[in-house]
């Protein structure tokens, strides 16, 4: 993976929400997977039963939330889209000038997405409605996110 700082704004697509549901799905799966691995010692303990399992899942909220918002603050600013983007193909911009998403833009698109999703993932239905196909996390960052 190389970062990329060069854009074609002639080719410039808006992402389909399919696409971006396919890659909510693969980078939700994939830090399920490292927060399980993380706490792999605590739920080999624990009997097998998806209670318990639940129980230390519930224990590692808050540690769950930090690995989201460095997961998705580190990928969205330094290539541009997380590694469920990039299998689907799609990248997030800015929506003023289509460059690439500086450091602050990534961390308040991030937090304002953990949010979101804490919230009834309310504010990812907004893109139904905007032009962009903006949700909340994309409009208080003044993202975009566009095929590959």
């Amino acid at each position: 993976m190389e970062k990329q700082d060069n854009i074609d704004i002639t080719k410039l697509e808006l992402a389909t929400q399919t696409k971006r549901m396919q890659a909510f799905v693969i980078d939700d799966i994939l830090i399920s997977v490292i927060s399980m691995i993380i706490l792999w010692d605590q739920i080999s303990a624990s009997d097998g039963e998806l209670m318990n399992i639940l129980m230390i899942m519930n224990s590692a909220f808050v540690q769950i939330l930090f690995l989201k918002l460095v997961y998705q603050t580190f990928f969205i600013w330094y290539y541009g889209a997380t590694i469920g983007k990039i299998i689907v193909k799609i990248r997030v911009i800015k929506e003023d000038n289509f460059a690439p998403v500086d450091f602050i833009s990534s961390l308040m698109r991030s937090a304002s997405r953990i949010l979101s999703e804490s919230i009834f993932y309310l504010g990812f239905f907004l893109s139904y409605y905007t032009e962009g196909r903006q949700t909340l996390h994309d409009k208080l960052a003044k993202t975009l996110v566009v095929n590959d």
